[in-house]
């Protein structure tokens, strides 16, 4: 048993190691070459298609970096998957598309919209995921 002294001590101790460590990985995280945003590859156009994914509300199916709706496929990484001609056949198409057996709404974007999304889902995939790419759930396996 630790008397009352030794108790406080122990708990001040390891309150001040916390918090120095705390403090330590804060500063780690925000220095400039640590980052992972990607942010400085954002341009009008890459805003644009950000503006067009929660106008029509694609995160209520498809998932980006895990985030969002499971009943569509994940696309963080959908460029290097799938190709932009198909990102923008899919986008483009005057029909609904419904790959096994869900149905996309017929978006039938024109052409300055479909390659603003497309450079909005560049713009992500290029995001360090820290692996988050290489580790695919088999319900987004199921999905694509």
């Amino acid at each position: 048993m630790l008397s009352k002294s030794q108790a406080r001590a122990f708990f001040l101790g390891g309150t001040v190691v916390t918090f120095s460590i705390f403090i330590g990985l804060t500063i780690y995280s925000f220095m400039p070459n640590k980052d992972q945003s990607n942010y400085t590859k954002l341009d009008k156009q890459v805003v644009r298609g950000k503006e067009i994914w929660e106008t029509n509300n694609c995160m209520g199916c498809h998932t980006i970096m895990g985030e969002g709706g499971y009943y569509a496929p994940e696309l963080t990484k959908v460029i290097d998957r799938r190709g932009e001609g198909y990102v923008k056949a899919v986008l483009t198409s005057p029909i609904p598309w419904a790959p096994n057996g869900r149905k996309m709404v017929a978006y039938n974007m024109n052409e300055k919209d479909a390659q603003a999304m497309i450079a909005y889902l560049k713009w992500v995939g290029n995001i360090d995921l820290n692996g988050f790419d290489r580790v695919v759930s088999p319900l987004a396996k199921a999905n694509q």
